[in-house]
């Protein structure tokens, strides 16, 4: 018999075959499916008449069968089933292709209940393949769970293998103590977990999901709370005050007053006892890289190494001649160290950070490797802070004793979210953009306008200026039938539209070395064109590139739109950046109209937060959160706060969840964080 950690393909009705196509969707174990929770519920305890149902909204319809017509072959070798059903307001027809078996089992006098689109007429309605259920089963089950699938998975099985894993559903392990259950009067883990499949009423299925939702982010401000738990020792890399005066002075410009804030709050940390932990957030431009040059220099005042961590190769290069520039006149020696590196190169590189010479080693995950050892390493920095996971932190950490550690993030959060998320993380964040810079316009055009626009690019790149096109797919088939995909667009769009230029492709599925190549011969003005997917979001900067076209900017966040915008702008010249969208849903048009209006990343963040929810927000497992089951940020703000606080309460008991009755608590908190991105 199996038990709840056995593997799905033991679950009656799974097998070898469909385990493989579960595995697709996260699901290895029975627990596994247990956990994964439906999207919504198709509720059938209201029915509508069929002249009171919604056209072309999805509901149900209460009616009785009528009449079945025989079934007709059509067109294309396809068979169509017709039923007549109604009540005392109206006739319902129902059809189905390819399916006579779901319309021979009405039978006709009976009241049956019909979920689907409703379309026809005012007194006619009908709809196309409805799912269909009895008084009895509508009474034993009035909410029906509909379940995210996949390919070669149906969901009507998938919903059946849901209600089987339910016989195992006893053998969860309540991960909250029984006095937090009593307090806020919520069910056992089980029996949430049981009514989240099975809930037998709107009630029921509120109470689990209030359940689920507060266990999940309590899991998740223990998580982040054990995670810095190290900030708590002292560090090995103790600071003395001095002025920051001579390096503003170095500068050829003045220093923005947020980027002079921001560096102040990091030399107090610096100046601590206990390690800094904090996050330096800013839109796009806003200099944060400054601002860390400003804590190198002043950690090598003070005798300490540094080490900056960045996401490819080009950006590391990038980085060290930009601080190179700030920090060797006084006396700073920064060494880059990347994968690609020739091994004579290396071997000067790893001898001077062990003797202390490399006052800054900026490099890639190179840094990581057990060959890298630091003479006296006091700050450690991560740009680009979603490229990198909690265990990859955890290395460059591991490079020293409790050494001093800042992250650097160009996605803006609101600060009362970032508290909240980030837990105990100082937060110092670059809210003005440096004098001078211009603002991108930023213009949405439907596909009609696209070959006038390519006129317009002609015009830049005739200019002397360079411009990005952008896709959100690399194969034609990767999503959907209406989706520009990178490949096709490059040959059939862009390179007929420009046909006398110079146009790189890049995309996710190249080699790093590759996608380098191309992006260096960007920079240095050897290609007009760069189209590319979203892997440019984090990119170098090309001063001369003025014009940045995102197409299908529908499928985009707007945080991401404006991370991509933001990779123009940074030169002399104007620049634009344009959204194109054939798309005619309302609220998608005024989200994109939203950007075209406002240059405030902050703007665009609360925006896009408060529209679509912290998984578009954050892109693709970017933020480094563990993904949330049923649990929103956004919405779940006041749950996230108490939760906040009773992991606070739980942990002044048991700093290190050792005691035995939070076994299956430190259990639940591994299990979630397993999967983490970046937490910082």
């Amino acid at each position: 018999m199996p038990d709840i950690n056995s593997d799905i393909q033991y679950l009656k009705g799974v097998g070898p075959a469909y385990a493989k196509k579960f595995a697709r969707l996260g699901i290895y174990t029975i627990r596994d499916l247990l956990l994964h929770y439906p999207r919504r519920y198709i509720d059938y305890s209201q029915p509508y008449t069929v002249v009171s149902a919604p056209f072309d909204v999805d509901c149900c319809v209460k009616a009785t069968v009528l009449q079945r017509d025989p079934d007709r072959h059509i067109k294309g070798g396809r068979m169509i089933s017709h039923v007549l059903a109604g009540d005392d307001t109206g006739m319902l027809a129902l059809s189905w292709f390819n399916a006579p078996y779901a319309a021979e089992k009405l039978e006709p006098g009976t009241e049956y209940y019909f979920e689907g689109r409703v379309g026809g007429m005012m007194t006619r309605r009908e709809i196309l393949h409805p799912l269909v259920r009895t008084e009895a089963q509508v009474a034993a089950a009035p909410l029906l769970p509909v379940y995210g699938s996949t390919e070669g998975l149906p969901a009507a099985r998938l919903t059946r293998c849901a209600q089987l894993a339910l016989e195992y559903v006893a053998q969860l392990d309540d991960p909250l103590p029984p006095e937090l259950l009593t307090r806020y009067r919520m069910p056992t883990k089980a029996q949430a977990v049981r009514s989240i499949h099975a809930p037998q009423s709107a009630e029921d299925l509120a109470g689990a999901r209030r359940r689920l939702i507060f266990e999940e982010l309590c899991m998740l401000q223990i998580g982040i709370f054990l995670l810095r738990s190290h900030g708590r020792r002292k560090t090995s890399a103790p600071m003395h005050e001095m002025d920051l005066a001579p390096f503003w002075g170095s500068l050829p410009y003045a220093p923005t007053g947020a980027q002079k804030r921001s560096a102040e709050e990091i030399v107090h940390d610096l100046c601590g006892e206990v390690p800094m932990n904090r996050l330096l957030q800013g839109d796009v431009g806003s200099g944060k890289t400054l601002v860390a040059a400003a804590a190198i220099w002043f950690a090598a005042q003070n005798g300490w190494q540094s080490a900056m961590l960045a996401p490819t190769e080009i950006l590391a290069r990038q980085h060290a001649a930009n601080l190179a520039d700030r920090l060797e006149p006084f006396g700073v020696n920064v060494t880059l160290l990347v994968g690609g590196m020739k091994a004579a190169e290396k071997r000067v590189a790893l001898a001077a950070i062990a003797d202390g010479r490399a006052g800054l080693v900026v490099g890639t995950h190179a840094v990581l490797t057990d060959s890298v050892v630091f003479k006296n390493l006091g700050l450690a920095i991560v740009d680009e802070q979603h490229r990198f996971g909690v265990r990859q932190r955890g290395i460059l950490a591991g490079k020293a004793n409790n050494p001093h550690l800042l992250v650097m993030s160009a996605t803006p959060i609101p600060r009362t979210l970032g508290l909240l998320m980030y837990g105990d993380l100082d937060i110092s964040i670059l809210d003005e953009l440096p004098p001078g810079r211009k603002p991108i316009k930023t213009w949405f055009i439907t596909g009609k306008k696209r070959r006038d626009m390519y006129g317009f690019i002609e015009k830049q790149l005739a200019a002397g200026h360079q411009a990005y096109v952008v896709c959100p797919a690399i194969e034609e088939n990767e999503m959907a039938a209406d989706m520009q995909a990178v490949k096709k667009y490059y040959t059939e769009t862009v390179c007929p539209l420009l046909p006398n230029r110079r146009i790189g492709l890049l995309h996710g599925k190249m080699k790093p070395k590759e996608k380098d190549e191309v992006m260096l011969k960007f920079k240095a003005g050897e290609l007009d064109v760069l189209v590319s997917t979203t892997v440019i979001e984090v990119g170098v900067d090309v001063p001369n590139a003025t014009v940045m076209v995102i197409e299908n900017a529908e499928r985009f966040g707007l945080s991401a739109l404006h991370q991509l915008r933001g990779r123009v702008g940074r030169g002399a010249a104007d620049s634009c950046c344009i959204l194109i969208s054939d798309n005619e849903n309302d609220a998608v048009k005024e989200r994109l109209r939203f950007l075209c209006h406002t240059s405030d990343g902050f703007a665009v963040a609360k925006y896009d937060l408060e529209n679509r929810g912290p998984g578009d927000f954050f892109g693709s497992a970017q933020h480094g959160l563990p993904t949330l089951r049923v649990a929103d940020l956004v919405q779940d703000t006041r749950t996230l706060k108490v939760a906040q606080e009773e992991a606070k309460a739980l942990l002044a008991v048991d700093p290190n969840l050792a005691m035995p009755q939070h076994r299956a608590l430190s259990d639940e908190v591994d299990r979630l964080f397993a999967t983490a991105g970046a937490m910082n």
